[in-house]
């Protein structure tokens, strides 16, 4: 079994697309989708520990190999109630709590008052140039010859 089959059963046990799991574990939608793509692009390691990281349930040997359960079971009460990356970043500041990348939902705001628009005023003015009258016209020839007219006034 491929890493991006791995990757599809956590999807499919979450029940997530692949644009909500990329947002599920704060990574572009198109990373997941080289990993799942024809290409089978291998995740990077950062990849792979924010899954962990926001699945920790997650047994990090199964996603990396293959091996062992997909599920880590009983590991968080077999370590006192922390279950904490091998890379964590600050894993001495882990919380139980849930991610900040978790799967965000639709918050209704307030309504934004709607501020009066200003009105612009613009004004085109037109200036009268004064008469131009033609002094001169030069027809030049392929024989790089030319001739002048001048109009008479």
């Amino acid at each position: 079994m491929s890493i991006k089959d791995r990757f599809k059963m956590i999807m499919d046990r979450e029940k997530l697309t692949a644009g909500a799991f990329a947002e599920s574990i704060g990574v572009a939608q198109a990373t997941i989708s080289h990993i799942l793509g024809p290409r089978n692009k291998y995740p990077s390691t950062e990849v792979i520990l924010r899954l962990h990281q926001r699945y920790n349930d997650i047994n990090l040997e199964w996603l990396l190999t293959g091996e062992g359960n997909m599920s880590n079971g009983s590991a968080s009460i077999e370590n006192d109630g922390f279950d904490y990356p091998l890379f964590a970043e600050n894993a001495e500041k882990q919380s139980n709590g849930p991610s900040e990348t978790e799967n965000r939902k639709e918050i209704v705001l307030e309504t934004v008052q709607k501020a009066p628009k200003e009105i612009v005023k613009q004004e085109i003015i037109y200036k009268e140039r004064p008469p131009r009258k033609i002094t001169e016209i030069r027809i030049f020839f392929d024989d790089n010859t030319y001739e002048t007219f001048k109009p008479e006034n």
